[in-house]
């Protein structure tokens, strides 16, 4: 194979590899980070580059205008190199890592919200301890040894049936005592029904134990440093997920991962996010890494075994059986988490494939495994989970719903963060009457709860958008144009934007939001009704995950994506990931609560039942083709005609 060279601008770098070699793979060398969130299959469109020179092949794509191929774009997933070559990456292809999100963002992405009334106090028990010690030392009379000695110590303090010490923390162990007049500080940590003592410091440093509560999301890491001996969360920071660049959803990470080097790639990704998001943590509080002893993550089954490096391919294959659910626990650096270096690691035990810890965790911290009546927590991301139950039992499911909520595979799509348009009015005629973007200033795109805003104020106004998802010039709104691809609703035009090219919203993309508001409504009505419930059965629904936290409960209402119950009924319980990990991290009885949480919880496998099958086209409507399933909806609808 001819060995070629590769110049990058406008970033100056210049990159040799062997060819043929996608333009993707020659920007990955060079440590560029482009927008291939399909995982360089050539499905999402996102990684355009423009072509300076050299000898290229590029496939066909109906991802590039016409005026775009004239320019010289390609997609860079799908063009290959056979010579050398000089080519531009313009700013909407780049992703620029996994950019550190503001305090406002971190907040936003790892809120949480107080239950009244329902969330259970539980006992300050922390799954890391320091305890200090002081000795008596060993005479004749009483000769036992320095291990046993410790530990008899420990166990004069509480209760533990099993303890272990490591081979490096005894081999100091001698010394250490002696040198500190038998003074010294244990640090214990919870390994399943063992405690270890995982460090023996000399003197008092029982002052200092800090732990780290991680929700490691799909589309963000979230992470909450919480002191052990206060259970005060004193910082919080949030990041995106770095492994998007290699697919936006869980299924194509999995399918990128085909060998043992490219899972390792998407391993160190989250590894990375989750170092510098402890880094900002301990430098913002003040605190030393050294005194970060424990880190619990919560997060679906995928993420748990992309971090783990645990094979993930049998998740997305029948009869989807993964590696595990309830990895035990280990040490960080095992997987080259920066804590402490002895310091330990844990995950909130998954359900199934697609019901990973976070549910788990939004379950403990809504109450529902507690309460006396039927609830349902809804949430509402790529992949959507549902869990239906109360004290006695609990059922669940999950609905491959897509990247839509978060802004992904729509025109004008994105994360929610700065420049994302959050909130629409229209008036009639479908004329945009206001919005509101993520940190001020022009709108740069459009995110999940803008285009719930906007689907819902487009069925109230003027009908240029009819229940069937279908744009419609009729009406004559300025909004409505036909484009390259058909006809589009013009959101914000180009002298209005950041981008300085309009934002809009095409037919396909309508298709794609109402496909995904589809699968997570039709999956909570299968579960209630397979049981033989109904929607005002439940005495509550919650709704989590950091979209739900900003969702429009009426407009979600409007377009079907939630069931028509009084809005009272809803309630929000924020990043219940973050939350239900820090409650576990500080308490050993809120684990064991999760642990049975997860034990109990009935796995329904809707992908394989025909009712679900057959029925989702019913709920691919605005808001549904039931509408006496929506009251309330059609009763709007009708006194707004």
């Amino acid at each position: 194979m001819a060995r070629i060279t590769v110049h990058f601008e406008p970033d100056g770098k210049t990159v040799e590899l062997e060819s043929p070699a996608t333009a993707l793979r020659a920007a990955e060398l060079a440590g560029i980070s482009m927008n291939a969130v399909c995982g360089g299959e050539g499905m999402c469109g996102r990684c355009k580059v423009i072509i300076r020179s050299g000898e290229v092949r590029a496939e066909p794509t109906a991802h590039l205008s016409r005026e775009e191929i004239r320019n010289g774009y390609v997609l860079a997933c799908r063009c290959y190199l056979d010579g050398d070559a000089t080519i531009e990456v313009p700013p909407e292809s780049r992703l620029e890592g996994a950019p550190r999100l503001t305090d406002e963002d971190a907040l936003r992405f790892g809120s949480t919200r107080v239950l009244v009334g329902e969330h259970r106090p539980y006992p300050h028990d922390p799954l890391s301890r320091k305890v200090l010690l002081t000795l008596p030392p060993p005479t004749l009379d009483d000769n036992l040894a320095d291990q046993e000695r410790l530990f008899r110590e420990l166990r004069r303090e509480r209760e533990i049936p099993v303890m272990q010490m490591g081979l490096a923390q005894l081999r100091q162990l001698a010394a250490l005592l002696r040198q500190n007049d038998w003074r010294v500080t244990a640090t214990l940590g919870r390994r399943g029904g063992t405690v270890e003592v995982v460090e023996v410091e000399g003197g008092d440093t029982s002052g200092r134990n800090y732990g780290v509560a991680i929700d490691v999301g799909t589309t963000t890491v979230v992470a909450h440093l919480v002191d052990l001996n206060t259970s005060e969360t004193i910082a919080r920071q949030a990041t995106y997920n770095s492994q998007i660049q290699y697919g936006e959803d869980i299924i194509t990470r999995i399918m990128y991962a085909n060998t043992q080097e490219k899972l390792d790639r998407l391993s160190a990704c989250v590894v990375d996010d989750i170092n510098n998001l402890i880094a900002g943590l301990v430098g913002s509080a003040g605190v030393s890494l050294h005194d970060v002893t424990f880190a619990l993550c919560a997060g679906n089954t995928t993420m748990m075994h992309l971090l783990l490096r645990l094979e993930p391919s049998a998740i997305r294959t029948e009869p989807y059986v993964p590696t595990a659910l309830a990895p035990p626990v280990i040490r960080a650096a095992e997987v080259g988490v920066k804590i402490n270096p002895r310091g330990l690691l844990g995950w909130v035990p998954a359900v199934a494939c697609y019901v990973g810890g976070d549910v788990v965790a939004g379950v403990l911290v809504s109450g529902m495994a507690r309460s006396e009546k039927p609830c349902m927590l809804m949430d509402v991301g790529t992949n959507g989970e549902i869990v239906l139950g109360n004290k006695d039992w609990l059922v669940c499911c999950s609905a491959s719903a897509g990247p839509a909520f978060e802004g992904g595979g729509i025109s004008c799509g994105m994360r929610a963060t700065r420049g994302a348009i959050e909130r629409l009015t229209m008036t009639d005629g479908c004329r945009i009457a206001s919005y509101s973007v993520i940190g001020g200033g022009r709108p740069a795109g459009i995110c999940g709860s803008g285009l719930v805003d906007l689907v819902a104020e487009m069925l109230r106004h003027g009908d240029c958008l009819d229940r069937t998802g279908k744009l419609s010039m009729s009406n004559g709104s300025s909004h409505v144009r036909e484009g390259e691809d058909g006809l589009e609703f013009v959101v914000a035009p180009a002298d209005q934007t950041a981008t300085g090219r309009d934002i809009v919203i095409t037919q396909a993309d309508l298709q794609n939001f109402i496909r995904s508001k589809g699968a997570i409504y039709h999956a909570a009505e299968c579960l209630v009704e397979r049981f033989g419930l109904g929607f005002q059965d439940l005495d509550r629904i919650y709704i989590s995950g950091g979209f739900g936290n900003y969702l429009n409960i009426r407009e979600a209402i409007i377009i079907g994506l939630l069931p028509d119950c009084p809005e009272e009924r809803f309630q929000f319980i924020g990043n219940g990931s973050v939350q239900g990990a820090k409650t576990m991290l500080l308490s050993q009885p809120a684990l064991e609560d999760g642990e049975a949480i997860a034990s109990r919880m009935t796995y329904i496998e809707l992908s394989t039942d025909p009712r679900f099958m057959n029925d989702y086209t019913s709920a691919l409507f605005l808001p549904h083709t039931d509408i006496e399933k929506f009251p309330s909806v059609w009763k709007e609808l009708n006194r707004q005609g």
